[in-house]
């Protein structure tokens, strides 16, 4: 089982940073020059691009990159009445919980007669890119989606890419309806995220662009906000640890390190368990639970990189919170306890009945998330992502003539004579 994963018996902290390395993309220098090249032929050309990088990518021949309304729905009559069903009750509970997170305006008077204010507006566009491939990502639809519409951002747009017969998945469409989106885009990969940055013929250029991706699209989103446009977060590689004590069932937390490997060869998993005993029945139930997953081949590869670490229980927040994982699984007697010690993670998930998977789809909270240990300093997508907060401050005559002074001090102390002059010649004014 060795050769699976990776086990560490109480290793020296001088050992961990290297237990905690993430799994690095190969040949990052030539993915960041691809991209280049692909922004730089959609500023240039524009839908002439974008078709050819389809028909090169996709392998799909495009006349139109928007999808029809004839198109969404064909789309519903597709989607089975079971999965209507479940994209139904996740898109309530994403609903119930960002709704939630609006904020009323702040007001506050700081001084007799100068009042400030803090308001949350709506991005005015925003755009989403959801995956496609061998699992379309239906569910990121509504994580992107939902919120933005309760944020109330008037242009949404989603680019997904097209299978080669032109179509995007039938779940995908029905989602995107459900969730309020009306501009939906058949492209993929990098140009997508090119293309909503810079805008083209077709597809017009957003403000900020949210959504999970391949390497490819997580180098496009860092390099398109050069041209001003935000996104969500960096991002890599999907992560989940889970900490799991002596009672833990092994057979719960073996799915929740395999669901993690299902992601991508370059997921990764680890598990922070208090004997040796438990981790050699966690490695038992992985070893026996992949053997006739569809996806085990793919899996074995982010297993590699992913290990079982035995930890004094002292010692077990310390490294959870260094690493600051995306998901983070607290499968113990105590697990309320040790949440409230929680500093970095994503998304936390606690107790025996709470697996990953309930995050991903259907919980409420959202699943785009922090990765790579930027935890410690991004939080996942939610309300606020969408929203911009401005400030308004008024003051009356007594207002000012409350504060000028300080205002005058402030300003001629830091040879800002103007800054002076605009309040002085007010108060002048007033006392005419």
């Amino acid at each position: 089982m060795g050769e699976i994963v990776k086990l560490y018996v109480h290793p020296d902290r001088k050992e961990w940073m290297e237990i905690m390395s993430r799994s690095k993309a190969e040949e990052s220098a030539q993915v960041t020059e691809i991209v280049a090249g692909i922004i730089n032929e959609v500023k240039a050309r524009g839908d002439e691009a974008l078709c050819e990088y389809e028909l090169r990518f996709d392998r799909a021949r495009l006349d139109s990159f928007r999808v029809s309304k004839a198109e969404i729905e064909d789309a519903e009559r597709l989607v089975p009445e079971p999965l209507k069903a479940a994209i139904a009750q996740a898109q309530k509970n994403i609903a119930a919980f960002h709704s939630a997170q609006l904020m009323q305006p702040v007001m506050v008077e700081t001084t007799p007669g100068v009042v400030c204010e803090q308001r949350q507006v709506a991005i005015e566009s925003v755009g989403m890119y959801v995956p496609g491939g061998n699992s379309p990502l239906f569910s990121t639809v509504l994580m992107l989606a939902v919120p933005a519409a309760i944020a109330g951002c008037s242009r949404r747009v989603l680019c997904t890419p097209p299978g080669a017969d032109g179509k995007v998945n039938a779940a995908i469409l029905y989602a995107a309806s459900l969730a309020g989106v009306e501009e939906i885009y058949k492209v993929g990969g990098a140009q997508a995220i090119a293309a909503m940055a810079l805008g083209t013929e077709s597809i017009p250029k957003v403000s900020k662009i949210f959504g999970p991706g391949n390497r490819f699209v997580m180098e496009a989103k860092q390099q398109v906000t050069k041209f001003g446009t935000a996104i969500d977060m960096p991002a890599g590689p999907s992560e989940v640890m889970v900490i799991a004590d002596d009672a833990a069932n092994p057979d719960f937390v073996a799915w929740d390190f395999l669901s993690q490997a299902e992601h991508g060869p370059d997921s990764q998993s680890i598990a922070l368990v208090e004997s040796e005993a438990m981790a050699q029945r966690l490695e038992n139930a992985i070893s026996s639970h992949i053997a006739d997953l569809p996806r085990r081949e793919m899996m074995l590869k982010s297993l590699s990189h992913s290990s079982i670490v035995v930890l004094d229980k002292s010692e077990i927040m310390d490294f959870a919170n260094e690493y600051a994982p995306e998901h983070l699984i607290i499968n113990t007697a105590d697990a309320d306890a040790l949440a409230s010690r929680v500093v970095n993670a994503g998304s936390v998930f606690i107790g025996a009945f709470s697996p990953e998977s309930a995050g991903d789809y259907a919980s409420g909270t959202n699943h785009t998330l922090p990765t790579s240990g930027f935890a410690k300093c991004y939080n996942g997508v939610n309300i606020d992502s969408y929203m911009r907060k401005i400030t308004f401050q008024r003051l009356s005559k007594e207002g000012l003539q409350a504060l000028g002074g300080t205002i005058e001090i402030m300003a001629e102390n830091e040879d800002l004579i103007a800054h002076k002059q605009a309040v002085t010649w007010r108060l002048n004014h007033i006392n005419e």
